[in-house]
């Protein structure tokens, strides 16, 4: 199973140990793949905590999606081979590379995890979007995920 995750630029008032605990139990039911962008405070904790749990049993994959290509190697050397950039993401208007990332990343995935606690902006929307593909949406924040109701858990 594949999670990808959400969340606010600037995600006050997530607790790290809360979200790496959010991450174990997803690797509990099965998850063994996890794919998240590098925009934000949010994406940066997902991948710190993904660098610490992949050095744990059992191991997990986990790759950084990239909306743009690097115009400098070294820009993304922070992620040590762990990231790609999706077949196709350089068509069409690079001011709608991050929403081409996204939706890649919803149609590969079982599973979102988010940090939501408004209901605007893209976390939100791409939240919602996985919540009405028929993902398990997992929120840590404090907005409901609208859309279909029975998918929508709340940890």
């Amino acid at each position: 199973m594949i999670c990808t995750f959400f969340g606010h630029s600037a995600c006050y008032g997530l607790d790290k140990a809360v979200l790496r605990n959010a991450i174990e139990n997803l690797i509990k039911q099965g998850v063994t793949e996890f794919l998240v962008g590098n925009h934000g405070q949010f994406d940066g904790m997902v991948f710190s905590c993904l660098q610490e749990l992949s050095k744990d049993d059992p191991p997990i994959s986990y790759s950084v999606v990239l909306a743009y290509l690097p115009a400098r190697k070294q820009e993304y050397d922070i992620y040590q081979g762990h990231s790609f950039y999706p077949e196709g993401q350089e068509i069409g208007p690079a001011k709608f590379a991050v929403e081409r990332r996204n939706r890649y990343m919803i149609s590969v995935s079982d599973v979102c995890l988010c940090f939501i606690n408004r209901k605007f902006g893209g976390a939100y929307k791409f939240a919602r979007m996985a919540n009405n593909r028929g993902l398990q949406v997992i929120n840590l924040g404090s907005t409901a995920i609208e859309g279909n109701p029975r998918r929508v858990k709340k940890e």
